[in-house]
């Protein structure tokens, strides 16, 4: 099958450090092509992929050093070469939510729609009212629930290639983890509060936004001169081994409707327990009593982490491969391609 992967361009595929949907697009790009199909990546041209790469800028958006960027202008020309370049391919599987919907409305069902982000935004409901012939996939049947009546073709759940991170069979490092962003509804304020109450260290390793910099000055940053909080910053992938291997459980104390949370795969992937609010999709990902548990308040997290610690790390693992491996994704995406498609046919024959 010939297939257009078409990633947003604020971070590079895989991202060089933080970020989730270009992390997703990559792995997928390269599942497919090791697969036998023949996959163009749409994307900017630091990515490293197994795919064809078709390069949309010279470097990703937010680390790009330049003071003036257009991430809409950005994303505008690489649609115009998308549609130039359409019939190439079978199928076109975008990333970019909705953005795509006005160039390609004579031939929706020749597209996949991946929608990455929450979806209980005001404005939502309206736009995919608007544009009901476009199928959409979803990355957690959770993700659907303030757009219910939207044209979902099927779930997806996100993974990752089973060589990516090491395995470790026993926490060496002996402290609690926090990965991915700084935010009001990630709740690092939490994590700080439960390895307090838990007397381990904790690490934590996440961006900071520019919109959130205001919240981490004054809400975290204080927190964080706390005795045992140790705050790395950013870390690449081939730096989270280590450090989610090293910890007893991966905090997730989330409190906002989460669409997948891809740091509780990586976490997995090592091996490495989770310890989750029960928020969004925490309840799909996670195996509660198998690869984390689920709690719903400070009390329960705390008495999590000496739960957790006893699970064994070896069955997490194999939870992870079972599940969340990236040939598996790419098998599912590949039964939605064929599925649009053939609705598509049907569709045709009938309006001819």
């Amino acid at each position: 099958m010939k297939i257009a992967q078409i990633s947003p361009l604020y971070e590079a595929v895989p991202p060089k450090l933080y970020g989730g949907t270009e992390r997703v697009v990559a792995h997928l790009a390269d599942a497919l092509t090791h697969a036998g199909h023949d996959v163009t990546l749409f994307a900017s041209a630091d990515a490293v992929t197994a795919a064809r790469l078709a390069p949309m800028r010279d470097q990703a958006i937010r680390l790009d050093p330049a003071p003036l960027k257009s991430d809409l202008a950005a994303h505008l020309a690489m649609l115009d070469e998308v549609r130039q370049r359409a019939d190439e391919f079978d199928i076109l599987h975008f990333h970019i939510d909705l953005l795509h919907f006005p160039f390609f409305q004579d031939m929706p069902w020749r597209t996949l729609t991946t929608l990455h982000g929450r979806l209980d935004l005001k404005d939502l409901p309206a736009a995919y009212a608007a544009w009901p012939q476009f199928p959409l996939a979803s990355i957690s049947d959770h993700q659907r629930r303030p757009l219910p009546s939207a044209n979902w073709a099927g779930t997806v759940h996100h993974g990752l290639p089973a060589d990516l991170y090491d395995f470790s069979a026993t926490p060496r490092g002996g402290y609690l983890a926090f990965l991915g962003r700084i935010s009001p509804e990630k709740r690092v304020d939490r994590a700080i509060e439960i390895a307090r109450r838990v007397g381990l260290p904790l690490k934590i390793a996440a961006k900071v936004d520019t919109v959130d910099r205001a919240y981490f000055h004054d809400e975290i940053e204080p927190l964080l001169h706390a005795p045992g909080v140790d705050y790395i910053g950013e870390i690449s992938d081939a730096q989270k081994s280590e450090f989610l291997g090293g910890a007893v459980a991966l905090l997730f104390p989330i409190d906002w409707p989460e669409p997948f949370g891809l740091v509780m795969i990586e976490a997995m992937a090592c091996g490495t327990p989770v310890v989750a609010w029960n928020c969004g999709s925490v309840p799909e990902v996670l195996d509660d009593g198998i690869t984390g548990t689920i709690v719903d308040d400070m009390d329960q997290a705390v008495q999590a982490v000496n739960t957790v610690a006893r699970f064994d790390r070896g069955r997490i693992r194999s939870r992870f491969e079972q599940r969340f491996s990236a040939s598996a994704m790419a098998r599912r995406y590949v039964e939605l391609y064929w599925r649009v498609l053939e609705q598509g046919g049907s569709r045709i024959r009938l309006t001819a």
